[in-house]
Formats: structure tokens, sequence, C-alpha cells
């Protein structure tokens, strides 16, 4: 897939990865970038800055996406491809409340969920569609420190393997996107043990995508060092277990 002649929505477009997006995309020459975010003077700028539209969203309620969907396809036309990119960061421990898990559960996985809900149905109606969805290596590998992270992330990445499964066969394609450390508000206090391998910046995790979108690939590996991780976890899953728990220790404190 091309992004040239193309209308993108980018969720979690004010900034970091969203903003690097929809920055990318515009160059490519989409017909239309549409940032959505929370933030919406932020996702106003960056639209006035790349000549595209902007919308306040918040992820978390099913009827703001529902929402952005429709008015996107009313004013802009079909939707060629929905970047399901917001996520946030929330909790630690198997002692957080169930309001923490709620909140980030709501983000970073109901927001894939509601938003494929609302437009699968319409790529599949014409012929098929893009979904790229981010979620992190924290979703193929873990998460040191956050239980509420990983378990939302790994939810991310198995929704996007089943829509890829259940839809291929009707043109949806879908792409996730899984980095390690990328130097973003998320990082601001430091990359942490997501930064091993080094902190990138977003405008590379863009670049991945744009290269595995043409190459419509399922997974986008910013950092290709995840993949020999995986490798090894499938290998040896109790040997990759007890090397998480070293790196954990090495990182306690961090």
């Amino acid at each position: 897939m091309e992004a040239a002649g193309k209308v993108i929505v980018v969720t979690g477009g004010a900034s970091g990865i969203g903003r690097a997006l929809c920055e990318r995309f515009a160059a490519e020459g989409a017909q239309q970038v549409v940032v959505a975010d929370l933030n919406g003077e932020g996702a106003a700028a960056v639209a006035e800055g790349i000549g595209g539209v902007s919308r306040k969203v918040d992820v978390g309620v099913e009827a703001d996406l529902a929402a952005l969907i429709e008015h996107t396809e009313s004013e802009q036309g079909p939707i060629d491809l929905f970047c399901s990119n917001a996520g946030i960061g929330l909790g630690e421990g198997l002692d957080e409340p169930d309001a923490v898990w709620d909140t980030i559960w709501r983000v970073n996985t109901m927001a894939h969920v509601w938003a494929a809900r609302h437009l699968v149905p319409r790529m599949i109606a014409r012929g098929g569609g893009y979904l790229l969805n981010t979620a992190s290596a924290a979703g193929l590998l873990t998460q040191i420190g956050s239980v509420t992270y990983a378990v939302t992330k790994h939810a991310a990445v198995a929704l996007a393997e089943w829509i890829a499964i259940t839809h291929g066969k009707d043109g949806i394609k879908v792409s996730v996107l899984c980095p390690q450390a990328v130097r973003t508000a998320m990082t601001a206090d430091g990359p942490g043990v997501a930064g091993v391998d080094g902190m990138i910046e977003p405008e590379q995790a863009a670049d991945a995508v744009v290269e595995a979108l043409r190459e419509e690939r399922f997974l986008v590996l910013p950092h290709p060092e995840v993949a020999e991780y995986m490798r090894r976890k499938a290998a040896d899953y109790d040997r990759w277990l007890h090397g998480m728990r070293r790196l954990q220790e090495r990182f306690v404190g961090e």
C-alpha cells in the first residue's frame, strides 16, 4: 500500500509517533490526513502544518471513535488507512485498582476493538481497507515493571492477528507496530528497560511503518532485535523467562 492519494486517519496524532506518521503520510502525498487526538489544540496544530484536518477524540470512548469514522467518511471520503495509534502507560503491579486497569484497557486495547467494529464492515462492503494498530514490543515479549501495559499490549497484538486471519479474505490488511523505546512523552523520564537496544526517534518509527505498508507486512519492528528475541522466546520459553528475570534484576530501581 502506498499513502499517495489515500484518506488516512491517525489517532494520537498530536505528538510522538502519531505526529511523525501524520507528517510522513502528508509528505508521501496522502489525499487527506485526519489528525485525531484528545489534545484538540495539538491535533489542530499538526493538521495546520501538513494541510490536513483535525478532530478532538477520546479513544477510550467508543462513541468518540464511531463519530470520528462517520465524520471522516462523510466529509473526507472512505478511509483507506486507519492508524489506531493512541496509547498510554499506566499502572505497575497486580495491586493496581480496577479503575487503573479499566482506563488503560479502554485506551490500549478496546480503542482498537471499537475502531475495527465500526470500520471493518464498511471496508469489507467496498472491497477492502487497511488497519495499522500501534502496540509495542511489550505486546510480543512483555513489559518489566508494568503488568497493565504488558497485558493490554499483548491483547492489542492478539486482536490484530485475529482480524488479519479472519478478514484477510475480505480484503482487510493489518499491520501492527511494535517498537521498543521511542523518544516520546511516554519516555520523557528515560526509556527504562525498553531502551536496552537504544532509543529511536518517532520519525524512524514512521519510516518503518511506511516500508511495512508498502510490503504489506504484519509486523512492523523499528527495533529489528525484537524479531530475534521472539525467536528465542519460542525456541525455549523457560530459558527466555530466566533471561527476563535477570533483565528485571538489572533494571530494578531504575
